[in-house]
């Protein structure tokens, strides 16, 4: 299916490795005009550049860490003076932290909230009211297959995610009025950063190669996915192809989750 983008703006957060980058480059090669939002201005030099690449419009690049209410209220003016509105918001930003639930301090907790659910809560605040204006917004809310079946040991990002998953119902059914389609996409086993570093980071030093396929055994699949494949889930979920789809969360994990 030939996805067409052209004359929407969409902002991804955590945009400049693994998921965000691949969702950036499939946006902007279908026609959107991104902003990329992340924290370490190299990295984000180094993403403008891959995701112009093949860019039909234009792309912008905002030094943010979205864990901290006055970055994210700059970086959406930013994005603003930059692009002019936006039709599009990706919550993609964070990483996977799970410890024994006794050993998680309350600044643990807090830190895992402020970047994965009130980052969610207060970019979509911010862009709610122009959306609702236009009667058009997507919003795509990144989460894992843990929101859904949370594991022991898994907090705290299983049940920062779970929460995620909640706003993501809610924000549906205020949104849908409107025409704002809310949906969350939850991650498996998908080739990215963090996996990568995962890898430098084992015992026994296996081949990177040899490590991703070890990882993906378990997968119905057989394999890990890729996130360009991710990618493509969510260029479709922002575009008018999926204009009947809201308040769902789509488990992208090559059929590992216990849960549909």
């Amino acid at each position: 299916m030939e996805i067409d983008l052209t004359g929407r703006t969409a902002v991804i957060t955590g945009g400049s490795k693994g998921l965000g980058l691949a969702i950036a480059t499939r946006f902007a090669a279908s026609g959107a005009d991104v902003a990329i939002l992340a924290r370490r201005p190299e990295t984000l030099e180094t993403a403008e550049q891959i995701v112009s690449a093949t860019a039909k419009g234009r792309v912008v690049s905002v030094s943010c860490d979205v864990s901290r209410a006055h970055d994210v209220e700059t970086g959406y003016r930013r994005v603003i003076d930059e692009l002019g509105k936006i039709d599009i918001l990706v919550n993609n930003a964070g990483t996977s932290r799970a410890a024994a639930f006794d050993t998680i301090t309350d600044q643990i907790w807090q830190d895992d909230l402020d970047l994965k659910l009130f980052a969610a809560i207060r970019l979509t605040r911010l862009v709610w009211p122009q959306m609702k204006q236009r009667r058009w917004g997507r919003v795509i809310n990144v989460l894992n297959t843990a929101a859904k079946a949370p594991r022991a040991g898994g907090a705290p990002t299983a049940v920062s995610r779970a929460a995620g998953l909640a706003l993501t119902k809610v924000l549906a059914g205020e949104g849908a009025p409107h025409n704002i389609l809310v949906n969350a996409l939850l991650v498996g086993v998908i080739v990215s950063d963090q996996w990568v570093q995962r890898h430098k980071a084992q015992a026994f030093h296996l081949p990177l190669e040899q490590y991703l396929a070890e990882m993906g055994k378990d997968v119905p699949l057989g394999r890990m996915g890729s996130a360009e494949e991710f990618a493509n889930i969510a260029c479709f979920l922002a575009s008018d192809a999926a204009s009947y789809i809201t308040g769902t969360a789509i488990n992208v994990d090559g059929g590992r989750s216990p849960v549909v």
